[in-house]
């Protein structure tokens, strides 16, 4: 059995919406502008739900919600064919997400052209664009220019493997390079840890524990080392299993 082990040393935080909240209201109140850098699939629909909470609650103000992915907006195209037709494979959340697409004033981002102009955005507004850890895609252009201004704020909205352009910012990074070129940070920066769409190690175990029968042996991958080890010694310990943390480029045999 292969498990990963994103989160293996530690358990999700319980939601606490009001830092990404309490972010917006500082961002919109000072004149600047929120960027979030979202995985197209999956955690942008989080995003936008979440957004879309906060509004209803009056938590934050009414602005513009740009989605600037071309893959996310096909995504969101997708989970509303499938809410319309029914699928029983759709979380009890897709329907909220269909409310707040229809809520939010949300305006999509299709082209080239469009993007470019978000790079300085005329007034405030929240701007959801891929990567989530900032290594590629159009997000990338955003940051090189809404970083040196210290009126906006990057929020990021899940795990930051180390390495990533989105982990030097979370690390406090005073300038990240991109394309080539230094830009300094002057923007605030925030980690909300409330949009994981990773297991913990609770959940994992949990997991594990439906399992038919117990595996020959569990390969823990998709960690870093240390959360890979302690994954791995969470499934010996609690469950009496074989579980090992696999070298770069070994070998094994299955039969």
């Amino acid at each position: 059995m292969v498990i990963e082990s994103t989160y293996g040393d530690r358990a999700h935080p319980a939601p606490q919406p009001e830092p990404l909240a309490a972010a917006i209201r500082r961002t919109v109140g000072r004149g600047g502008s929120v960027l979030i850098p979202a995985f197209a699939v999956d955690r942008t629909e989080l995003v936008l739900i979440a957004l879309h909470r906060l509004l209803v609650e009056r938590r934050v103000p009414r602005v513009p919600v740009f989605v600037d992915s071309p893959m996310a907006l096909a995504a969101l195209s997708v989970y509303r064919q499938s809410a319309g037709d029914g699928s029983a494979g759709l979380r009890p959340e897709a329907g909220e997400l269909l409310v707040a697409l229809d809520s939010l004033d949300l305006r999509p981002v299709r082209d080239a052209a469009h993007s470019m102009r978000l790079n300085r955005p005329a007034t405030p507004c929240i701007v959801v664009s891929a990567s989530g850890m900032a290594t590629g895609g159009r997000v990338v252009h955003h940051l090189a220019h809404q970083l040196p201004d210290r009126r906006n704020t990057v929020i990021l909205t899940g795990y930051q493997v180390e390495g990533t352009r989105g982990r030097q910012l979370l690390d406090g990074a005073r300038s990240v390079k991109i394309h080539g070129r230094y830009v300094p940070v002057r923007a605030e920066v925030v980690q909300c840890d409330d949009f994981s769409v990773h297991a913990d190690a609770d959940d994992m175990i949990t997991w594990l524990r439906s399992a038919p029968a117990e595996p020959r042996t569990v390969f823990v991958v998709h960690g870093e080392p240390g959360a890979a080890r302690e994954m791995a010694r969470r499934v010996t310990e609690d469950l009496g299993w074989c579980a090992v943390v696999p070298r770069r480029g070994e070998r094994v045999r299955l039969d």
